[in-house]
């Protein structure tokens, strides 16, 4: 079993590895993805190995084929599928993985396909117009299925997580009774899921929900034999440092054992973010500075789109030689396209004499980052290369490393 710590560990690679300072090196015209599946599958691991219940991996995040192996190498043998082509990519990778449809309004033609030729069995929704969809897309010859598992997703709040996910999805308090009722008259496995939001930053957000579930379950009287708790497992970036991981494995198991259940009940989660974020980092170049802003060949219409549009810091660090000595200053970024929303405002913190030519690692890429890139304007042409050294943060890394410098020497 590893040892893990709650701090947000910046770690120094050891002699050997091959580290982005090495591609740097090579002078790259075009950003380069920097992937390492340690991290991921160390991520993995202290899931399956820590969380109390069943860990499904949630492929929007980060849907390549090649970390998708490296989860399932890892232990991790369920996947949260939001679309048909996200059931086709995992049946297709993986073909033993169980798929669960966790997107809570499908096309009827994507239900079908996902139950009579991928073997998908579990669903959610929220309301009886998706419930009557299900159950009709899964049906043969007019007699229903009856080895569904049906998820009904309740609304909860998002007041603790960094990016609110409770206006869009989940049954209203007022519609969950009848809407528990309804799915355990059709379902073989009958669950209650939520989410609380994407990175919460403390285990209140789900002993909160999990007292919505407990509410539900005792008006409806049903017999619940799934609790889904979703995603929101944070990682670690600039200004969001959250507690360790562990901590919120304990206060959710706490509040599922509390619950009126059965003792054969499951316990699930979703993690995106907490699966995949150190998997991958981002060089850059600064092709051009102006003041405190610096226009970079990655933007919001690649790997940035979070620092665009939702203001979301990375981790940065200064790729060069020799190493800059001076004071570090707040930087703005503008990715390579004509659009001016095309903006990274930060701020994001370099030694004040980065200068056209230098390269930037952009950290904690792997959760949204690679997922969110377009070829708009005829730009979005990354390598990738794979590195052993340790992602810029950790909540995973097994020894706490003393801060370094935001300038690494090549």
């Amino acid at each position: 079993m590893h040892q893990h710590h709650r701090a947000l560990g910046l770690a120094v690679a050891p002699l050997g590895t091959r580290s982005g300072a090495d591609i740097a090196r090579l002078r790259p015209a075009q950003p380069v993805t920097l992937l390492r599946p340690h991290a991921a599958r160390r991520a993995a691991r202290f899931f399956v190995e820590k969380f109390p219940g069943r860990s499904l991996y949630a492929v929007k995040a980060n849907p390549s084929p090649d970390l998708l192996q490296i989860l399932w190498d890892a232990g991790v043998t369920h996947y949260d599928v939001a679309s048909i082509g996200e059931v086709r990519l995992v049946s297709t990778t993986l073909p033993e993985a169980t798929l669960c449809f966790m997107h809570p309004v499908k096309a009827e033609e994507a239900i079908a396909e996902a139950y009579f030729d991928h073997g998908v069995r579990t669903f959610s929704l929220d309301t009886l117009e998706e419930l009557e969809k299900i159950v009709g897309a899964t049906s043969t010859d007019g007699v229903a299925a009856t080895d569904l598992n049906l998820l009904v997703r309740i609304r909860v709040s998002s007041d603790h997580a960094k990016l609110s996910l409770a206006s869009k999805f989940g049954a209203q308090p007022d519609e969950v009774k009848a809407l528990l009722f309804a799915a355990r008259q059709a379902a073989d496995g009958l669950g209650i899921c939520f989410h609380v939001g994407s990175q919460a930053m403390t285990p209140a957000a789900y002993s909160e929900a999990m007292s919505r579930v407990r509410d539900a379950i005792i008006e409806a009287a049903v017999t619940v034999d799934i609790v889904d708790v979703g995603g929101g497992f944070p990682s670690a970036y600039p200004g969001m440092e959250p507690p360790a991981l562990e901590n919120y494995f304990s206060v959710i198991h706490a509040a599922f054992e509390a619950l009126p259940i059965s003792y054969s009940a499951e316990l699930w989660c979703e993690p995106g973010r907490a699966l995949c974020a150190e998997y991958a980092s981002l060089i850059v170049r600064v092709e051009k500075r102006r003041g405190d802003e610096l226009y970079i060949n990655d933007g919001a219409y690649g790997a940035l789109f979070d620092a665009a549009h939702i203001g979301w810091r990375y981790p940065v660090q200064l790729l060069r030689e020799p190493e800059s000595n001076t004071r570090p200053a707040e930087f703005s970024f503008y990715g390579p396209t004509c659009d001016d929303l095309d903006h990274m405002a930060g701020p994001f913190e370099l030694p004040a004499d980065v200068r056209a030519g230098d390269y930037i690692e952009v950290g904690m890429l792997g959760a949204y980052g690679c997922a969110m890139r377009t070829g708009f304007n005829g730009f979005g042409v990354v390598n990738s290369e794979i590195v052993d050294d340790e992602p810029m943060a950790s909540l995973y890394a097994e020894v706490e490393a003393p801060a370094r410098s935001n300038v690494v020497k090549l």
